[in-house]
Order: structure tokens, then C-alpha cells, then sequence
């Protein structure tokens, strides 16, 4: 089933929890069986008396919005449909309903849509920048052959550094969509090679391993893979200027919607760190080419990682917080 169900007892202790619960609300069935709902949801009184007379009186109830606080993650907002049912020990079936979820699908689309459409007019620009940036770094040394006084030919270098500044990035925008070399691929190397590489680029910074070992391998390009999580962990340690850690934590995601493709199970893959945040003037559009929040930043690190995962049938998304900025990848796994 696609939707969250919950069974509880009469004094409202777990029985059951399917896999859409357990990843609704982040946990396991044997981290809820046979405790109070409490410990799932939260303090909600007001939830916990309409349980009560739904049990008593043997009927139906839908609590709408509820608000589900919990620690270091960000709030659900659900309805639930509570159901009297007799299959001992369970006497009612909870049913969650995510309120933003289809919200999120269609402001995924809606995002995807843009961004697509910014990358063909970034690309298109690519294309006609990098033209003649040829012609004016051949220009340029052949001005500097014709030039005597070393002083002016160091303008030309000038000239000629800066063209190859040029190329290179209209190189990376226009390879963000290259073809996929698609292999099996075990997500853990692909992290451990992120982690060598910005362990050498940030010495000072601490980079944590949180990894769920069970995951079964994927089927993906392992450099894009590479690239795309390497983008977005440099980002955040220079976002921590030289203090701070950075945590990778993969852990599976089970009834997922990715790419309008219901998935039993998917990977989930976090880049945390504890620097000081994205301006939220920039948020909402932080993955679009040309954008970031450094100074002397190019914006297309976040952009490529982006393109990556979608070429994977993927989703990244963002929350951030002063103190608090994780991106969350979803990747689909396909089970033999």
C-alpha cells in the first residue's frame, strides 16, 4: 500500500506498521512495536481523545492537519482516518495522509519544468560564447609573437588565462549532460571516494560516516554519482570555511514517488553539515545555473549535481537552517 497505515491496541500501543509508515515517519517496526503511539506522534491530546471515543463508540474519525514534530527533521503536517477494527490485539487502523505531498509533486514539476528551460538558455548562450573565444585566444598569441616588450605581452597572458577561464566553464555547462555509462554500482565506494577527496581539499574539516551497510547495489554511473554528491559536499565545506563537519548518510527509503514512478524501494542518500546556512533569498533556487551563495562562486556546482540525479530518475531537495543544511538525494533501486 501506498498509503501509511498504523495499528494500535486499545491503550493505543503499535501492533503494526507498514513500510509506507516506517518511512513516513523515519523509523522501523521494531523500534515501534508494542510502545505508545505517543512515541510516533508526539503529544497530541487532542488526537488522543477523538481515539477514545472513536473506540467507545465504535466509530470512524479524520483528524485533520495534525502537526508531527520531531527531533532534527522537519515537521509532518497529516490527516489521519482512524478506524475501529477487531483483529486482536489491534483495535484501531490509523491511516496517514500527507497534506503536502502532492503539493511537493507538483511544485517538484513545476521547478523541473524552469530548470530544464534555464539550462537549454544556458546552454544555447554556452554555445555561442565559446565560439569565438577561440578566435580571440588565437588572436591573442599572435599578437604576443608580434609584441617585443615583455610588459605588454604580459597583457596578452592576461588575455589568454582568461579566454581558458572562459572555455572551462562553458566546458562545464555544456558536459552536465553527457551521456550515462550506466554499471553497478555500490553507493558506499562512491561515498568513501567524496570523502578521501574532500578530506585532502579540507583538512580541518570533520567528515562523519552514517551508512546503512544492508543497501543493495545500484544500477548508475558511478562518475556522475561521484561528481554530483562531490558538488554538493564541497559546497558545503566551503559554506563552512574551514571549521565545521560534514556527515554522509545513506539509509533506504521504501514507497517512494520518483519521476512519477512509485518505487518499493529507493536509495536515500544525505549531505549534512552544520555551517551557518542558505540565504533564503536564494533557495528556492539554488539548483538553477549561475546561482550561488558565495562570493566568486560560478553556480553550477548545485546545477550539475542536479542534472546528474535527474538523468538517474532522482530527486534532490534542500532544507536549510542556520546551523542545519542537508540535501537529500533519492535514487531509485531496482531489485533483482
Amino acid at each position: 500500500m501506498s498509503s501509511a497505515v498504523v495499528m494500535v491496541s486499545a491503550d493505543r500501543s503499535v501492533c503494526y506498521v507498514n513500510p509506507s509508515a516506517e518511512h513516513l515517519f523515519a523509523t522501523s517496526s521494531r523500534q515501534c512495536l508494542g510502545h505508545h503511539l505517543s512515541a510516533l506522534l508526539g503529544d497530541l491530546p487532542g488526537l488522543w481523545s477523538a481515539l477514545d471515543n472513536a473506540l467507545a463508540n465504535n466509530w470512524s474519525h479524520t483528524g485533520q492537519n495534525l502537526a508531527i514534530k520531531r527531533p532534527n527533521q522537519p515537521a509532518l503536517h497529516l490527516d489521519c482516518t482512524a478506524s475501529p477494527v477487531d483483529l486482536p490485539p489491534a483495535r484501531l487502523l490509523l491511516e496517514f495522509r500527507p497534506l503536502d505531498a502532492q503539493l511537493k509533486v507538483a511544485r517538484e514539476e513545476r521547478l523541473a519544468e524552469q530548470q530544464q528551460a534555464n539550462r537549454e538558455l544556458v546552454r544555447n548562450l554556452a554555445h555561442e560564447i565559446k565560439n569565438p573565444l577561440g578566435g580571440i585566444r588565437g588572436s591573442a598569441q599572435l599578437l604576443e609573437r608580434e609584441l617585443d616588450d615583455p610588459q605588454w605581452r604580459e597583457y596578452t597572458q592576461v588575455i589568454i588565462a582568461e579566454v581558458d577561464r572562459l572555455q572551462d566553464l562553458m566546458n562545464r555547462l555544456l558536459n552536465s549532460h553527457r551521456m550515462m555509462h550506466p554499471t553497478i554500482v555500490n553507493v558506499h565506494d562512491v561515498l568513501e571516494r567524496v570523502l578521501r577527496l574532500i578530506q585532502a581539499e579540507f583538512p580541518n574539516i570533520t567528515v562523519r560516516r552514517d551508512y546503512d551497510v544492508s543497501l543493495p547495489h545500484l544500477t548508475a554511473d558511478r562518475e556522475q554519482l561521484i561528481q554530483a554528491v562531490l558538488n554538493i559536499s564541497r559546497n558545503a565545506a566551503q559554506a563552512l570555511q574551514g571549521q565545521g563537519s560534514i556527515t554522509l548518510r545513506t539509509r533506504a527509503a521504501r514507497q517512494v514517488t520518483l519521476s512519477k514512478r512509485r518505487h518499493k524501494l529507493a536509495l536515500e542518500l544525505r549531505v549534512i553539515d552544520n555551517g551557518p546556512g542558505i540565504p533564503p533569498d536564494i533557495r528556492d533556487t539554488i539548483f538553477y545555473p549561475l546561482v550561488s551563495g558565495r562570493e566568486g562562486g560560478t553556480g553550477l556546482g548545485l546545477s550539475i549535481a542536479q542534472s546528474f540525479v535527474e538523468q538517474h530518475q532522482g530527486t534532490i531537495d534542500l532544507e536549510s537552517e542556520p546551523g542545519r543544511t542537508c540535501f537529500t538525494i533519492l535514487l531509485p533501486i531496482t531489485q533483482s
